[in-house]
């Protein structure tokens, strides 16, 4: 579903994203500020050494930015807060943003030095199911 996104070293895939009202169930229920946005991540790294990469930003219409969240409790395949990729590996989870229901683009690195990083974006649009009942929530919107 996702198209390949090199950026140096790191290619990047967005396969999925999906909004969610809440995360877990029973007692340990999670609500967020906003909506629930996880985005569903695969990172190849091709380069010759390890790479660390951040917490990754989403940007939206306005302009205003929202860092992934550090916490990923509720979240069965969370891509982590420590992400050490090494050489010739590939690295699969979900990111989790707070965020108000809206498209965005999902700001990557290519895991360089702070300061002298490279940048891609990926649009994150909002899709809304045709077949969800009026004033639900979307459950699935697919990104690029």
């Amino acid at each position: 579903m996702g198209e390949r996104v090199p950026l140096g070293p790191l290619t990047f895939n967005v396969i999925e994203t999906v909004w969610r009202s809440q995360l877990g169930s029973d007692f340990s229920v999670r609500t967020p500020d906003n909506r629930f946005l996880l985005v569903s991540l695969s990172v190849t790294n091709g380069g010759g050494r390890q790479l660390s990469l951040p917490l990754l930003m989403l940007e939206g219409d306005n302009g205003k930015q929202y860092r992934e969240l550090d916490n990923g409790e509720g979240l069965d395949s969370w891509f982590g807060l420590l992400r050490s990729i090494d050489a010739a590996q590939t690295r699969q989870g979900q990111l989790l943003f707070d965020v108000p229901l809206g498209a965005y683009r999902l700001r990557l690195t290519d895991g360089g030095e702070p300061g002298s990083e490279k940048y891609a974006w990926v649009t994150i649009p909002l899709r809304i199911d045709p077949q969800a009942e009026p004033g639900a929530l979307p459950e699935s919107s697919p990104g690029k």
